[in-house]
């Protein structure tokens, strides 16, 4: 039977978003967080599917952590968008992910997922 491995982090970012349909959107910044759903089919001898050691180093690596995001991406930064980013990032190196979900606040967020 296989496992879900999650792992939540927290990164620091500003973003405005283009082509929004409300008030015009200024820059500004967001606590956000990203909790990723890794599948493992087994558990290595120790007992885990995956390091989360492992996966908060990758993290590391690809979060914008305090940057501007419309500055690094040649996309508008929505967190639907960023969903999608990250999941097609950690996809490559981590191939049995089943979603990313982004929170840009603790009440809105977006999820991405292949079907």
């Amino acid at each position: 039977m296989p496992f879900i491995i999650r792992v939540k982090r927290e990164f620091q970012a500003a973003h405005y978003l283009t082509d929004y349909h409300g008030k015009p959107e200024p820059l500004h910044g967001h606590t956000w967080e990203v909790e990723l759903f890794i599948k493992a089919e087994k558990l290595d001898k120790g007992g885990m599917g995956f390091d989360f050691v492992e996966i908060h180093r990758f993290l590391d690596k690809i979060l914008p952590d305090y940057k501007c995001m419309n500055d690094i991406y040649d996309f508008s930064p929505s967190a639907e968008n960023v969903a999608r980013h990250i999941y097609q990032q950690v996809k490559k190196k981590y191939p049995t992910l089943q979603k990313v979900v982004v929170w840009e606040t603790k009440h809105g967020g977006a999820e991405y997922y292949e079907e």
